[in-house]
């Protein structure tokens, strides 16, 4: 249910992004050409959380790691997709860089666990450290002290 409103919930912001105003023409081909934007989106961090909270909330919310074990692999992905990707002009800081860097690690890592037969205390552990580490991108991201859209 929970991930049922998830996915609608980004499907109505996805229509109401879509509706909202266009840019001028002269911006917007300046930040193609520089693969950064100013505004308030980073789609390679919204990619990597949808997989993420479909593999993080199922443990939170009642332990079961079967989701995380089924969606390792393509965390990796999206994170190294993230990682490789332009960031946007207000967090294209060393700092970050080095953040996703471990991350693109970490989410590998997790990966070659469950491929490995890993215990579950030790995929719920990796998982529970990568949630967090996605979170300290987002509080970059959002700023120091604020908060974000979910609770945890």
């Amino acid at each position: 249910m929970k991930l049922k409103l998830l996915i609608l919930s980004c499907l109505f912001s996805a229509v109401l992004i879509s509706c909202s105003d266009k840019k001028h023409e002269g911006h917007e081909q300046a930040e193609e050409a520089t693969g950064q934007t100013d505004s308030d989106e980073w789609p390679a961090m919204d990619s990597f959380h949808m997989v993420m909270a479909e593999a993080f909330h199922p443990y939170k919310d009642s332990s079961n790691l079967e989701p995380a074990k089924k969606l390792a692999e393509e965390i990796a992905i999206e994170a190294e997709k993230w990682a490789s990707s332009p960031l946007p002009e207000k967090v294209n800081t060393e700092a970050v860089k080095a953040h996703l860097s471990q991350l693109k690690t970490d989410t590998r890592s997790l990966a070659d666990q469950i491929k490995g037969g890993a215990a579950d205390e030790a995929i719920g552990a990796s998982l529970k450290a990568l949630h967090d580490s996605f979170h300290s991108i987002m509080e970059a991201w959002n700023g120091a002290g604020e908060g974000h859209e979910h609770e945890h």
